[in-house]
């Protein structure tokens, strides 16, 4: 299971940070992601961290603003967003996938709502 946190209304040039905490394996099992989905626009990954941690990938309309990291210990990854954008509203979605015993898995959050305003 997958709960995002974190989301809400801010300013452009503002800063949140999303966290999302997993339940049911630990973050070196999966490849943990951040999608985003505009109304009217098809769902697009943000960022993502591989299982063990060692690579990280941003899309390049959050490169340098946004930095993804993860807290072993609580089970969580977090998004910090700065210098947010207009653009940068959408609901947002943690994904955790990768290989398992039973194929492969891919499971989503239910999400939780950026909102920037200009």
């Amino acid at each position: 299971q997958l709960v995002e946190s974190g989301g809400g209304l801010t300013q452009a040039g503002g800063s949140l940070t999303l966290s999302c905490t997993v339940s049911g394996f630990t973050l070196n099992r999966y490849a943990i992601g951040w999608f985003r989905q505009a109304p009217g626009k098809e769902r697009e990954v943000v960022s993502c961290v591989t299982g063990s941690g060692a690579s990280t990938y941003y899309s390049d309309s959050v490169k340098g603003r946004f930095t993804i990291s993860r807290d072993l210990a609580k089970n969580t990854v977090h998004l910090q967003m700065n210098y947010l954008k207009p653009e940068d509203t959408a609901v947002y979605y943690c994904n955790a996938q990768g290989d398992s015993d039973l194929g492969w898995f891919d499971s989503f959050g239910a999400g939780t709502q950026v909102t920037v305003s200009s």
